[in-house]
């Protein structure tokens, strides 16, 4: 299986810069499985598409000020991407420009943080120590940036924007775009017509954004991410199994955490630890029977997994509509209901 088979034309005009308001104005292309038929919506209209007794199953992750800026002691300027924390001081980090981050390398943030590079792991990326004189993730969010994709080239004035409004437990460095849909309102609405949400929590890091190089797409390795669910997490989604309720998954990454702790009936328990997950077109779900997801870029790990649900052909059906539609794409873009 190509690569290129995942490839799709995208108007530059079509990428989102800039997050619309309120957050459940965007627009939703609705694709019924049972019909075969598409539906062009707005957000809020999911409140009448979804049925009592429908469990969502959101990713309450919070996305950290990962991107930091240093020098080393030669005066070379450095950009540090944090992608995954390992203990109190180390981190998972990219270094830019990675070639004269050596081993030992020091580079200062400013005089409360820096860091030495420990280790040259897989895929250019560096372990890193971490020195600081205070509270880290107070440091952090003083002196660090929102880590926007590189295809938004506008400037955030609202860096909530770039947050789910259920987001709670820090540790992303990119956010679970399917969930900056929801507000608090539509939520409640959702509640009260017997909608159901269990919260699961997976780190966004470079498995979810880090891009294909191989021509096979088999010979991808995906990078772990950190994911939990909980006690009272996995009896709601157990007892919707049961009782023959959908679960459906709010962004690729609750997908991913679902589908790596389900077992062959669908059922989960409450675990946690890392997955590197792909999910490509053969792929048997056990666990999701709906999606309610972003549209991704073109021959990404995303759009594969998308093309898993349902099939790549059909993927690449929708997406031409969505063009032709003038739907706007990626993080700040619309969205799509796959049931």
């Amino acid at each position: 299986m190509l690569k290129s088979d995942f490839f799709y034309e995208l108007p530059q005009e079509l990428i989102a810069q800039t997050p619309v308001y309120p957050r459940d104005s965007s627009r939703l292309l609705y694709y019924d499985k049972n019909t075969d038929t598409i539906s062009d919506k707005i957000f809020r209209d999911i409140a009448d598409i979804l049925q009592p007794g429908d469990l969502l199953v959101i990713n309450n992750t919070r996305v950290i000020n990962a991107r930091l800026f240093g020098f080393d002691e030669k005066g070379r300027k450095y950009e540090v991407f944090l992608l995954k924390r390992l203990d109190l001081n180390r981190w998972e980090t990219l270094l830019k420009p990675a070639r004269k981050a050596k081993l030992g390398s020091k580079i200062v943030i400013n005089e409360e943080l820096s860091l030495t590079v420990d280790s040259i792991a897989d895929n250019g990326i560096r372990i890193v120590t971490f020195l600081f004189n205070g509270v880290f993730e107070d440091i952090l969010s003083r002196v660090g940036e929102v880590p926007l994709p590189p295809y938004i080239t506008e400037k955030l004035t609202d860096k909530e924007r770039y947050q789910t409004v259920y987001a709670k437990t820090p540790g992303s460095c990119a956010a679970p775009t399917a969930g900056l849909h929801f507000t608090p309102e539509l939520i409640q609405k959702l509640q009260d017509k017997g909608i159901e949400f269990a919260e699961v929590l997976l780190h966004v890091g470079l498995g979810t954004f880090r891009p294909v190089k191989e021509d096979n797409i088999l010979d991808h390795k995906m990078h772990s991410e950190y994911y939990e669910i909980d006690e009272k997490t996995a009896e709601k989604i157990n007892k919707a199994k049961l009782q023959g309720r959908r679960v459906i998954a709010v962004g690729t990454t609750s997908v991913r955490t679902l589908e790596s702790v389900a077992d062959e009936n669908g059922f989960v328990r409450a675990k946690k630890g890392d997955t590197d997950i792909f999910i490509y077109p053969g792929y048997k779900f056990k666990c999701v029977q709906g999606l309610i997801t972003n549209f991704h870029l073109p021959e990404s790990t995303l759009l594969m997994l998308i093309s898993a649900f349902l099939t790549r052909e059909k993927v690449m059906e929708i997406y031409k509509h969505a063009v032709d539609e003038r739907y706007r794409f990626f993080s700040f873009g619309d969205a799509c209901l796959f049931l």
